[in-house]
C-alpha cells in the first residue's frame, strides 16, 4: 500500500543531492545541505539522489552502517521527504565551522563571498522512485512510485 502524503498547495518540489549526502540526510545524520544560493521557500521537500555520486572521501567517511550504505547506493531518484525549515547564511568561515556537525563538510569547503545552509527537519525515508533530477529546487509533476502524491 502506498505511503499517503498530502501534497502542499503549491505542489511537490525536490532537491537533487549527490550521494552519500542524500543518504546521510534521509538517515538523519546530516541536517543541513550547503549550497552557493539561498532558499526563500520553506516546507516539504522531496530528497532526490542524483545519478552522479560525490567521490570525495570526506562524505563517505560518515557511512558507517549497512543501513546507511544501502541508502547511499540509491541513485537517480527520490529517496526521502524532509521539511525545509530555515536557510542560514555562512558569510564567514567561523560561522560555517560552527554548523559542521550538522552539514558534515570540511572547513576547507568554505569559500567567499558566502555559502548557505538549507536546514531540514522531520526527515522520512520513502520508497525509492526513479526520477530525473534538476538543479536548484524543482517541481515533481508525476506520481512517484510508492507514494500517493
Amino acid at each position: 500500500m502506498p505511503t499517503q502524503l498530502v501534497a502542499p498547495p503549491e505542489g511537490w518540489v525536490a532537491l537533487s543531492i549527490k550521494q552519500p549526502w542524500a543518504g546521510l540526510i534521509v538517515a538523519g545524520l546530516k541536517s543541513i545541505e550547503v549550497r552557493t544560493w539561498s532558499a526563500s521557500r520553506r516546507g516539504p521537500v522531496l530528497i532526490h539522489a542524483s545519478k552522479v555520486p560525490d567521490e570525495r572521501p570526506e562524505g563517505w567517511s560518515h557511512v558507517m552502517t549497512p543501513a546507511v550504505r544501502t541508502l547511499t547506493e540509491l541513485r537517480g531518484g527520490i529517496v526521502g521527504l524532509a521539511n525545509l525549515v530555515d536557510c542560514h547564511e555562512y558569510a564567514t568561515r567561523a560561522a560555517f565551522v560552527t554548523d559542521r556537525l550538522k552539514h558534515l563538510n570540511d572547513p576547507s569547503w568554505f569559500r567567499l563571498p558566502r555559502l548557505f545552509g538549507h536546514q531540514f527537519e522531520d526527515v522520512k525515508i520513502i520508497p525509492f522512485s526513479p526520477y530525473t533530477g534538476q538543479t536548484m529546487y524543482f517541481s515533481v509533476k508525476k506520481l512517484v512510485k510508492g507514494l500517493a502524491l
